[in-house]
């Protein structure tokens, strides 16, 4: 009998192994996929697992209170040979000063200063720090809340209509804003603002605008103030004052002096609802993108912004719950 058997399965090895080869197989894919610990499908999991996977990291932010103001009256007009005309609005009595012609390489070299070596809480701490890489520099005394007008204008015997090719190793113009009083810098976290603005001159003719704003702290930071992405009635009025073929030039010039940034989309309806559901006050800030679209309701369903698709890495509101519920009741 037992010979009968060893015949049989000489016969039948090739099927037989071939079966032994399987049936391990199939072992070791078992013991593979539980050590991985591979779960329940996605389809079958329920919504609530599923919603809380779905929102976004909220960012912890801090409020502080911000006692400059700076506004470019009339941009249009703006020009190096005829000047700028600024609207301050401040808080506090502060100091506007107004450099021209300021050293690129020296501005950033300061505010890494500010943050490791000294505070620039006055105009004289930034001029140290520049080593008066400038052309020219004015000062004007602006008392507290009083929103006259500031015209700077370089002088006549400078004799300057441009600022040389892109990229430029100056900026045309750099203001900064300090607190007057020493007791005030005290008080407030922010002690110093310094906008850098464009100006067109004979070279580039890009329209006037602020490409960057710095806000100094006392403890030694400094964080660049970025425009939040909106629809609102504001920015399509603003967008239909140009012709198509100007705003694209501008936005050529800008690419080659590596200073564009993407554009926020234009909606037809020009409100402030939220995006998706047409309903709710838009109150949240998508970062990276900056797009403020969501509401609070719609916040949690999305990890993708709703605008330009791009990935939330975090969010925070424009004002809390408490804030919407004291302003509804006004």
């Amino acid at each position: 009998m037992a010979a009968v058997f060893l015949v049989t399965l000489y016969e039948y090895s090739p099927l037989f192994y071939i079966t032994v080869v399987f049936v391990c197989f199939l072992v070791t894919s078992g013991l593979v996929l539980a050590w991985s610990g591979l779960g329940v499908p996605v389809i079958l999991r329920n919504s609530e697992e599923t919603e809380s996977s779905a929102r976004v990291l909220k960012k912890q932010m801090r409020q502080v209170k911000n006692p400059f103001g700076l506004e470019i009256l009339h941009p249009a007009t703006a020009s190096v040979t005829k000047g700028i005309t600024l609207t301050p609005d401040c808080l506090e009595d502060c100091i506007l000063t107004c450099y021209w012609g300021c050293s690129v390489q020296k501005l950033h070299e300061a505010l890494q200063k500010h943050v490791y070596c000294f505070r620039i809480k006055t105009p004289q701490a930034l001029e140290d720090a520049l080593y008066s890489e400038y052309l020219y520099r004015q000062q004007y005394f602006i008392k507290k809340n009083d929103k006259e007008e500031k015209h700077c204008q370089l002088p006549e015997d400078a004799q300057v209509v441009d600022f040389g090719p892109v990229p430029r190793s100056r900026y045309p113009l750099v203001a900064l804003l300090t607190l007057a009083d020493e007791e005030d810098r005290e008080i407030y976290d922010i002690i110093s603002m310094v906008a850098v603005i464009h100006i067109p001159d004979e070279s580039y003719r890009l329209p006037c605008r602020i490409l960057y704003q710095y806000l100094l702290l006392a403890q030694g930071q400094y964080h660049e103030l970025k425009q939040l992405f909106m629809s609102a009635n504001s920015t399509a009025a603003s967008s239909s004052d140009t012709s198509p073929g100007e705003r694209s030039a501008d936005r050529s010039l800008l690419e080659r002096a590596g200073l564009a940034e993407d554009e926020p989309e234009l909606h037809e309806e020009n409100s402030k609802d939220c995006v998706v559901c047409q309903n709710g006050t838009v109150n949240w800030v998508l970062l990276p993108c900056r797009h403020t679209c969501l509401c609070d309701g719609c916040i949690k369903y999305f990890q993708q912004c709703p605008m330009c698709r791009q990935f939330v890495q975090e969010s925070f509101p424009l004002c809390s719950e408490t804030e919407q519920d004291e302003s509804t009741c006004i």
